[in-house]
């Protein structure tokens, strides 16, 4: 890494401060836009605690971008050919009671690439190689933030290493990546809506053979959540961090349980219905609570991922989340700091995200906290097991109806031309056709190719028979400056689907606008996509 001993090294067009997946991820993004940037992380290493495991077919199409797909897949825990699904059971882990739980592959045809599951330290180790193979970036390991402040024409960071040395970095933006007790949130003034469960939860990390043993009769299975009329709604949870030998387990406990006055040995045995080896590795306690920030931008300051919002590791949205977070913000930064960026573009990182994620704590988390708790307490083996065993065949079907509805779209945005009254949040349906606002779904090209394979790194019309109509896009964006590539093809062997002739797709992937052709105008379609006009009234 370049050392930064005179003032010209000390500024960069971004600072990010934190660099775990989220702020990693960001620079990473910004650096193959061309946009420089410093990285500030406390930790010289990634820190080996498993969480932040379930990545999402969405997530694997970044790393995909990002020239890093390859690597992930690679450093994977658990061997391919075994599997990563889930399970939940009821009462415990061997009652007889369970059903696949959180099975993304139903929307995989929707992705250009497949899910992928791994500690998040690994996760980290590949970014970090990654973002070390890119010049654009510096990333100062070792170094925390103490104090942000800007002014009209940018922010100044204070930074301290271990050993007490100082220096003070300019950005032109900074984006706070830094988690739930984000300082850089804090000192922006962003203020946050919290949920409190008043929940204090364990997180053990445990050794045990002999666990690998009892759930060989679940193969295929990563990851079982246990349902238990005593917790009213609230989780036990066992994850693999490998396959054979190294578990985690989250669930609440009493309020003043510390690792010295709790049998947590017993605890385990009790949740899986048997007893089995347990060689502990650590032992952690968090609060249960959601948090969300109130505007995910004060001026020149952003923030991103935990910083932004924070949540119960239920369902594994957390780090899917916040990438999401980094891919919306980093093309709108590039924009901007290029120059063709308008001047509500930056504003609608806040405008998409932030009911994004509202939705998904709201209509996912908590609605499958509260719709555990419902059951639980209306259904009751002991009491009617027929009624029990017909409600718990119910619920299948319910698990695979909430992936299938997990579906964060921007048809509210005020850059996207959604329907009329449209608001963004995670609640959609996955189509093919293409849709103002939602994720492009793969295709293939008439060469072979999937459109995931051509889309350019700014803006992509694809072209699918719509006459001249892709010539005066082309005119517009050079007059607006916008990088625009264009793809041609015909609306057969599947591109059908897509239902629209002509569809302008933004650099993270999601339609900006679809249509015939001839049914609006390029400049001002462009002109809104690139935050330089205002919602039209009609749209």
């Amino acid at each position: 890494m370049a050392s930064m001993q005179n003032s010209a090294e000390t500024h960069a067009p971004v600072v990010i401060v934190g660099g775990g997946p989220v702020g990693m991820g960001l620079a990473i993004d910004l650096g193959l836009r061309g946009v420089r940037s410093i990285v500030v992380e406390r930790y010289k290493d990634p820190q080996p605690i498993p969480k932040g495991q379930n990545l999402t077919q969405r997530t694997l199409e970044h790393f995909h971008f990002w020239g890093a797909e390859e690597a992930l897949r690679a450093a994977r825990t658990i061997p391919r050919e075994y599997g990563i699904g889930g399970m939940t059971s009821y009462g415990t882990l061997l009652s007889g009671y369970s059903y696949d739980w959180l099975q993304r592959e139903l929307v995989r045809p929707f992705y250009f690439t497949d899910n992928e599951r791994l500690p998040q330290y690994a996760t980290e180790a590949v970014l970090r190689r990654r973002l070390a193979e890119i010049p654009a970036i510096e990333a100062l390991y070792g170094w925390t933030a103490e104090a942000v402040r800007q002014d009209d024409d940018g922010v100044n960071v204070d930074i301290v290493d271990r050993d007490g040395e100082k220096r003070s970095l300019r950005a032109d933006y900074v984006v706070g990546c830094d988690g739930s007790r984000s300082l850089v949130r804090q000192q922006a003034g962003i203020t946050q809506t919290r949920s409190d469960h008043d929940r204090l939860m364990v997180l053990l990390v445990f050794r045990s053979t002999g666990l690998h043993k009892l759930l060989e009769r679940f193969p295929g299975k990563s990851f079982y959540n246990v349902l238990h009329p005593e917790l009213d709604g609230y989780w036990k949870f066992f994850g693999r961090v490998d396959l054979g030998s190294t578990w985690f387990f989250h669930a609440p406990v009493p309020v003043g349980t510390n690792s010295d006055n709790f049998d947590f040995r017993r605890f385990l045995h009790e949740a899986a219905g048997a007893e089995f080896d347990v060689e502990f590795e650590h032992v952690g306690f968090w609060d249960l609570r959601f948090a969300i920030a109130d505007s995910y931008r004060a001026e020149r300051i952003f923030i991103a991922g935990d910083a932004a919002h924070s949540h119960p590791p239920y369902g594994g949205y957390g780090i899917n989340s916040g990438l999401e977070d980094a891919v919306n913000l980093s093309w709108k930064l590039a924009a901007t700091l290029q120059g063709w960026g308008g001047s509500a573009l930056l504003d609608s990182y806040s405008a998409e995200r932030q009911p994004v994620f509202a939705s998904t704590a709201r209509d996912f988390i908590e609605k499958s906290i509260f719709d555990d708790r419902d059951f639980l307490r209306k259904h009751d083996p002991a009491r009617d097991r027929a009624d029990f065993e017909a409600a718990w065949r119910e619920r299948q079907s319910g698990a695979r109806a909430e992936v299938n509805a997990f579906e964060p779209n921007y048809e509210g945005s005020p850059i996207v031309w959604g329907p009329a009254g449209a608001a963004s949040g995670a609640i959609g349906s996955h189509a093919y056709a293409a849709r103002a606002g939602h994720h492009l779904a793969p295709q293939p090209l008439t060469g072979g190719k999937n459109i995931f394979e051509d889309l350019g790194h700014g803006f992509t019309l694809i072209d699918l028979g719509a006459g001249g109509a892709a010539s005066r896009f082309e005119r517009a964006a050079s007059r607006l400056r916008v990088p625009l590539k264009v793809i041609k093809d015909s609306a057969m062997d599947g591109r059908e689907k897509y239902q629209s002739r002509l569809i302008l797709v933004r650099p993270d992937q999601f339609v900006a606008w679809a249509g015939a052709g001839d049914d609006g105008d390029p400049a001002k379609l462009l002109s809104r996509a690139i935050g330089r006009a205002s919602r039209c009234a009609s749209q």
